[in-house]
């Protein structure tokens, strides 16, 4: 895949000594939609935001399809279309005119049939002549969207794009998102909604204190980290867990209902057959049994975990 964004080196400290971002490389294909995952303050909006030109790296290069952040801002930025977290618009202005300036800021020129079709893939069109004080939270972030869109880039990045807003929005969103995707833009979002990174997202990143722990395709992360979850649902219900399970390390769900399995579906020898095995011989019967894989939310958390865990025992 041909890279559009390439990264290399990349790290921010703050004159109060805070470092933001540690180094960091990084490489993004054409049309790829890449999810950076972390919490408050992992560094995701200044990740963004150096490479969108807004934040000046203290070291360290971004090259945005074939041209050098810094060295070359005007050309690097036309390619790059940015909604924010904040929504930060003219509020005495009209849809329609806040978003065909933004397309003017980039050079481009006037296109009135571009914008109205952006703004009826969004559902502004008839609010086009509302000024932007007057629209509800949600309408207010299909406009920053649209302004983002507005001189028709190859990379778009999309900061937390879909919190607070209503479930009407957030579907727009996707499919607008599949729809760019399809005629070769290249997507970067942050979200904390990790439902929709693992259903969008070709890889995912995960950022934690500055640093970029990890980098996967998606369905290899899911492969390589998830784990899966064999449920029994038991006849009888159990008091506790009998000592002769030990090794398999089962735990009581439901009142002693349900007895659960986690284990690793990756190895030769999942423990699986054995433990039907030992059930079988301890008595133990059940009516229903099935597996459910771990999701990258799980993935998310558990890697969060250990990373605390590793600073913790350092």
């Amino acid at each position: 895949m041909q890279p559009v964004i390439s990264i290399q080196g990349l790290t921010k400290t703050y004159k109060s000594g805070l470092q933001a971002l540690k180094s960091t490389d990084l490489t993004i294909g054409k049309g790829e939609i890449f999810a950076l995952l972390g919490p408050n303050g992992a560094g995701k909006t200044t990740l963004i935001s150096i490479v969108c030109g807004i934040v000046t790296p203290s070291t360290g290069t971004v090259i945005a399809d074939g041209h050098d952040i810094q060295k070359d801002y005007r050309a690097a930025r036309s390619k790059i279309g940015l909604v924010p977290q904040e929504l930060t618009t003219d509020a005495f202005e009209t849809v329609l005119a806040t978003v065909t300036f933004s397309r003017g800021l980039f050079g481009k020129a006037p296109n009135p049939a571009h914008i109205e079709k952006t703004l009826r893939e969004l559902s502004l069109w008839e609010k086009r002549n509302d000024k932007i004080m007057t629209l509800s939270g949600g309408m207010k972030r299909r406009v920053m969207i649209a302004k983002a869109l507005s001189h028709e880039p190859d990379i778009l990045f999309l900061d937390e794009p879909t919190a607070g807003v209503d479930v009407e929005l957030r579907r727009d969103m996707w499919n607008l998102v599949r729809g760019l995707r399809d005629k070769g833009v290249t997507i970067i979002l942050t979200t904390h909604y990790i439902e929709e990174a693992e259903e969008m997202a070709d890889r995912v990143g995960v950022i934690l204190k500055g640093e970029l722990i990890l980098v996967e395709e998606t369905s290899a992360l899911m492969k390589k980290l998830g784990k899966k979850t064999l449920t029994l649902n038991l006849q009888e219900p159990l008091a506790a867990v009998p000592a002769e399970l030990a090794e398999w390390s089962p735990t009581l769900k439901a009142d002693g209902n349900e007895l659960e399995y986690v284990f690793d579906s990756n190895l030769e020898k999942t423990g699986v057959p054995s433990l039907l095995r030992k059930l079988s011989d301890l008595g133990i019967a059940f009516k229903d049994l099935h597996t459910s894989q771990s999701s990258l939310e799980d993935i998310f958390v558990s890697l969060v975990h250990q990373d605390k865990t590793d600073r913790s025992a350092a």
